[in-house]
């Protein structure tokens, strides 16, 4: 591992795939800008000239690649004009991770991420394409804590670590109540917004013609047959994305590894983990799933943003999953100190202000469809009242967990020494009802996590400020109030 090695020759492929990608939002316009008239051979020449300078600049840059493991850190030598000279030591490698995509699994390769402490713009590292052996081999010497000699009487079998995989089951139940239904079918209407231009006007008048000449119940009978389609098509990317998902706890570290098509092995520090949270959307609270994620610092994602540690599982279940995974956070409460009946006008009023807006509009401009904004406003009247009643918190002597809602419910676990900062705080309205808004950073103050709930009775604000600050160990009682 010591001499300098080139990545596969597939990294050129990347690259160049890479390079399109980026370019590929430029030389749209132009190309349909251009299209039927004399100007488009010559942006096509121009597409052809570009696409060269990228498969000459792919093959160069491969050239100039070079990485090697030497003593106890990686080095990398990259760079056309400007050689770059870069040495992580693996001290500082908080995960690395090896993800295979189609084109790796073909070929038996996989990419290699390399994270460090304080990391928040992304890997710090990385070898687009080695071989899986080659992946594995820079993952165990970044990994290790240095050589380690055992004799034949020391040599103890590797000990059983808890693991958990969700079943095929578990994954069609995941993509039937993912909700994505709605995101396949916006981006089909992006899709066809983007190559309608192109369909010929005969071919609406034949297709309207059609439409019309079918009964009320032919209509009906299609669109239910293509919400079908769509809602397969969710369960499908799911048991692609998460299909042979296998969470495992180690001494310092969780491991996942996950996907069909992209099979992605990656490592989570149990230090770099700041909050648990719980999600319950609006259609698996009712049958009694939730998902599980992890807040982190830094990493591959931004700070701030969520690890998914398992995609669906019985709400029942959850402490006992983090019991076995991550027994740091297996308190979760079933009860939670609430909002008082005083403070939901609060919500009301926040809820309704731009449907109100929009009624009054609509009572102006066009009246007939006056009823639209109505429900509008109905419904974010009881959604504002679904918010309230969900909003809460729990103390223990260790852990705060907040319950909130935007459309789905999601239950947050922080331990007291992740939270990075703690404001109470009143507006003039609070202040004569003796109500109060707490809010809680984890990672940082500006760019992590925030959680925030508004309307707390101000002792119960009060004795928040107490925990967090230290000045009071006694917990007070987290039941039920109105």
């Amino acid at each position: 591992m010591s001499n300098g090695k080139r990545l596969h020759p597939t990294a050129i492929i990347f690259k160049l795939m890479y390079s399109i990608k980026n370019a590929i939002y430029v030389a749209i316009p132009p190309l349909i800008a251009s299209f039927g008239n004399d100007f488009f051979f010559w942006v096509i020449i121009g597409v052809g000239v570009l696409f060269l300078l990228f498969v000459l600049y792919s093959v160069v840059d491969w050239l100039r690649f070079t990485y090697a493991v030497v003593d106890d850190e990686l080095r990398i030598h990259q760079g056309i004009f400007i050689r770059n000279k870069r040495s992580i030591s693996k001290h500082r490698i908080q995960s690395i991770d090896l993800t295979q995509g189609v084109l790796h699994r073909i070929f038996k390769l996989t990419k290699v991420s390399i994270e460090t402490a304080g990391s928040n713009q992304g890997v710090d590292a990385a070898l687009s394409s080695v071989t899986f052996e080659e992946g594995k081999a820079v993952q165990d010497a970044l990994k290790s804590k240095g050589p380690v000699v055992e004799t034949e009487e020391e040599q103890q079998e590797e000990p059983d670590y808890p693991k958990k995989s969700v079943t095929n089951k578990e994954l069609v139940i995941a993509g039937s109540t993912s909700g994505s239904i709605g995101v396949i079918l916006g981006l089909m209407l992006l899709g066809f917004s983007e190559v309608e231009r192109f369909i010929p006007e005969s071919a609406y008048d034949e297709a309207t013609r059609w439409i019309l000449a079918l009964a009320i119940e032919a209509i009906l009978g299609l669109v239910i047959f293509f919400l079908v389609i769509l809602w397969g098509l969710g369960i499908l990317g799911t048991v692609i994305k998460y299909g042979r998902f296998t969470i495992t706890r180690y001494e310092d570290e969780l491991f996942i590894t996950r996907g069909l098509l992209e099979k992605k092995q990656m490592t989570i520090p149990l230090k770099r983990i700041q909050a648990v949270g719980i999600k319950e959307s609006l259609i698996r609270q009712p049958l009694g799933f939730a998902s599980v994620y992890v807040e982190i610092a830094g990493g591959e994602v931004k700070a701030g943003s969520r690890t998914l540690l398992f995609p669906i599982i019985k709400k029942a279940n959850v402490e006992q999953f983090l019991h076995e995974i991550l027994p740091e956070y297996q308190e979760v409460p079933t009860e939670f100190t609430k909002l008082p009946t005083r403070a939901l006008p609060y919500y009301i009023i926040s809820m309704v202000f731009l449907p109100a807006i929009i009624t009054v509009a609509v009572g102006i401009f066009l009246t007939d469809f006056i009823y639209l904004p109505i429900i509008l406003a109905i419904a974010a009247v009881l959604f504002a009242i679904l918010k309230h009643r969900t909003h809460g918190s729990h103390i223990s002597e260790q852990q705060i967990t907040f319950v909130t809602r935007d459309f789905s419910k999601d239950t947050i676990l922080v331990k007291h020494k992740r939270i990075q900062s703690f404001e109470k705080r009143q507006h003039f309205l609070q202040r004569k009802q003796n109500l109060a808004t707490v809010r809680i950073s984890m990672l940082n103050n500006f760019a992590g996590r925030h959680e925030s709930v508004s309307g707390f009775e101000l002792e119960d604000a009060d004795h928040l400020s107490d925990w967090y600050s230290l000045r009071k160990r006694a917990i007070p009682n987290n039941s039920d109030e109105n």
